[in-house]
């Protein structure tokens, strides 16, 4: 039996980001990846009460944004469920109340940042438990090393009820950068996709377990500076975060179908 004949490398499959020949599949799109985000956030115990949320902002109205409606929880939410608020925290479609410390927050996060579709904020267990040290996350491995010099401290105390103005300050301490630490209070991620703040908040929540539980062992050994930036340049991008999200997609989305109704 002769061996067998390599496949050619174009006939095998590889996702990427679709392209949406319309603003309606557009939005579609976002609201299932939203959707099954809150979902998987809710299955990973990221959500504490009422708090939490992760916003996604709207291909047509680019000063809207689709988020969790206030008080429902994370693992019942479906497409339909989702609210269109303005910047402003009124309510344009749903049938529910939101958030209003979330949307101050994320409403100045989008606004500052036209290149970010979707901002994850959830006070997760061990994103607080670093937050309350007042410190960033070590370059100890390599999925650490996806956020080295691209996350910010927001070293202030930050309130229940913000306001407009503490939400400019959290967005310029965010700057042009992936991620953030709310000083005693959690983690902040964005994305040039719901998939991509989806997973960097994923993966910035386990980073910040393996520092915690490194450092209870012992002494971490730091990776150097020039490894630290290679290994960013690699792991860091949106791109690289979407295609880590897509296992994860692919599990809630046949698991749980019902959440796109």
């Amino acid at each position: 039996m002769p061996a067998p004949t390599p496949i050619p490398v174009d006939q095998l499959q590889f996702a990427l980001p679709p392209v949406h020949e319309t603003v309606e599949d557009e939005r579609r799109h976002r609201k299932e990846r939203l959707a099954g985000a809150l979902r998987l956030f809710g299955r990973f115990g990221y959500e504490d009460g009422v708090s939490g949320h992760i916003t996604a902002r709207d291909p047509e109205f680019t000063d809207c944004y689709w988020v969790n409606p206030f008080g429902m929880p994370f693992k019942h939410i479906t497409v339909s469920d989702l609210l269109l608020v303005d910047g402003a925290g009124q309510v344009l479609d749903g049938r529910h109340h939101v958030n209003q410390a979330a949307i101050t927050v994320h409403a100045q996060v989008h606004e500052a940042r036209p290149d970010v579709v979707a901002v994850a904020h959830c006070h997760s267990l061990r994103g607080r438990a670093l937050s309350a040290l007042g410190e960033l996350l070590d370059p100890i491995t390599q999925e650490a090393c996806a956020f080295y010099e691209d996350h910010a401290l927001y070293d202030a105390a930050t309130l229940a009820a913000v306001d407009a103005d503490e939400g400019r300050r959290i967005a310029a301490a965010l700057g042009g950068r992936k991620a953030a630490v709310l000083r005693n209070h959690g983690l902040l991620t964005v994305g040039d996709s719901v998939d991509a703040a989806a997973w960097w908040f994923i993966s910035m929540e386990r980073s910040c377990q393996v520092q915690l539980e490194a450092r209870a062992a012992g002494r971490p050994v730091l990776i150097g500076h020039k490894d630290a930036v290679a290994l960013r340049e690699q792991l860091g991008t949106d791109l690289v975060a979407w295609i880590n999200y897509q296992p994860l997609w692919q599990d809630i989305s046949r698991g749980e179908p019902d959440l796109l109704s």
